[in-house]
C-alpha cells in the first residue's frame, strides 16, 4: 500500500505541472495571442465585442486581475469540469473532448492491449526456441521498431489505402465513411467504424509489438537459466508448464516497462491519427494548433496528460498486486 500512495504522490505531482504548464502556455506566448485568435474566429463569422472580450478572459490577456487570481479561477473551472469554451468550434471544450476521446480510447486501448499479449507471447516462443527460425522474428522486429509511426502509417496507405496506388483494401480517411453512413447504434456505421480503424490499430500495433516482443526475449533468456527452471525442466514436467514458470516471471520487469511503452504509443497514436484524419483527440489537437485556438488546445493537452498518468497509475497497481516483491518493499 505504501508503495501505491509514493506512485499516486508523483502522479499527483506530475498532474499539477502538467495543468500549471497548460495554464501558463497561451500567457507566456510571444506576441498577442487574441490578435491571432481573433483573426482566425473572424474567418467563420462575425467575432463582435463580447466574442473578443471572451477570448481575452480565456487566455488571461489584457484583463484587470493578477495572474495568481487568474490560475486560482483556472482550477477552480477546471474542478467543476469547465475547460473553457472553442471559438473555432463554437461550443464548450469539455464537450468536444468528451467527443473526440471514445475514438482514441477505443483506438489506444485495442492496439495496445494486441502489441502487449502478442509481443510477449512472441517474445516468449523466441527466447525458448531461440537458434531456431524463430530468430528472424528478431530482425523484423528491430526493423519495425526504427520505423516512426507517420513513415509507416504513410506507407500502409501507399499500400492497402483505398487513397494509395496498390491494393486498396481499406478505407485510409475519417473514423468512418461520413458520405454514406448516419452515426449511431446501426451496423453499416458499426462495421464501417471498424473497416476504418483497421489501418490505424495495424499501424499502431506494428510499431510498438517490437518493444514488448525484444524486451520480453531478453528477460526470458535471463529468467532460463534460474535454478527453479531447469530443476523443472529435469523433473520431466511438461514443457508447456516450465515455460509458463519462466514467462511469469520474466513478465514482471516488462510489467514495469509498460509505462514507458504507453507514453511512447500515445505519442505515437497523435501522428497516426493526423495521417489518417481520424477524429481522435490527436488529430483534434493538430486542428486546433492550426486555427491557434488556444482554449481547446489547453483542454487537449491537460486530457492526453490525465489519460497517460491514469494508465501508468493503472499499470503501477498491476504490477504491485502480481509481484509479491513490491508489496514487501513497500
Amino acid at each position: 500500500m505504501g508503495a501505491l500512495l509514493r506512485r499516486l504522490g508523483v502522479y499527483l505531482l506530475a498532474a499539477w505541472v502538467a495543468i500549471t504548464f497548460s495554464f501558463l502556455l497561451p500567457r507566456v506566448v510571444p506576441g498577442n495571442p487574441v490578435a491571432g485568435a481573433v483573426a482566425r474566429a473572424s474567418q467563420s463569422g462575425n467575432c463582435n465585442s463580447q466574442c473578443v472580450t471572451a477570448i481575452e478572459e480565456q487566455l488571461g490577456f489584457n484583463v484587470h486581475t493578477s495572474l495568481w487570481d487568474q490560475y486560482l479561477q483556472y482550477l477552480g473551472n477546471l474542478v467543476q469540469g469547465n475547460l473553457g469554451h472553442s471559438w473555432s468550434e463554437n461550443a464548450p471544450v469539455s464537450s468536444l473532448i468528451l467527443s473526440y476521446l471514445p475514438w482514441t480510447l477505443a483506438l489506444l486501448g485495442i492496439a495496445t492491449v494486441i502489441s502487449f499479449v502478442a509481443g510477449t507471447t512472441i517474445g516468449a516462443v523466441v527466447a525458448w526456441r531461440r537458434g531456431s527460425w524463430s530468430d528472424w522474428v528478431m530482425p523484423a522486429a528491430t526493423f519495425f521498431q526504427a520505423i516512426p509511426y507517420f513513415f509507416l502509417a504513410l506507407v500502409l496507405v501507399l499500400i492497402f489505402g483505398q487513397t494509395g496506388t496498390m491494393l486498396k483494401w481499406f478505407p485510409s480517411l475519417f473514423g468512418y465513411d461520413i458520405y454514406t453512413v448516419t452515426p449511431g447504434p446501426n451496423w453499416p456505421y458499426i462495421a464501417s467504424t471498424i473497416a476504418h480503424g483497421i489501418l490505424p490499430v495495424a499501424t499502431v500495433i506494428l510499431a510498438s509489438i517490437a518493444g514488448f516482443i525484444m524486451s520480453m526475449r531478453n528477460q526470458m533468456i535471463t529468467t532460463m537459466d534460474e535454478d527453479y527452471v531447469l530443476v523443472a525442466a529435469a523433473k520431466g514436467l511438461p514443457t508447456r508448464r516450465v515455460v509458463w514458470y519462466a514467462a511469469r516471471n520474466a513478465l514482471l520487469p516488462v510489467v514495469s516497462n509498460f509505462t514507458i511503452a504507453i507514453s511512447l504509443v500515445v505519442a505515437g497514436q497523435i501522428l497516426v491519427e493526423i495521417v489518417f484524419n481520424y477524429p481522435g483527440i490527436g488529430y483534434h489537437l493538430y486542428d486546433a494548433l492550426g486555427k491557434l485556438d488556444y482554449t481547446l488546445v489547453q483542454g487537449i493537452f491537460v486530457v492526453i496528460t490525465l489519460v497517460v498518468l491514469a494508465a501508468n497509475l493503472l499499470a503501477d497497481v498491476v504490477y504491485v498486486l502480481i509481484d509479491p516483491r513490491a508489496r514487501q518493499m513497500a
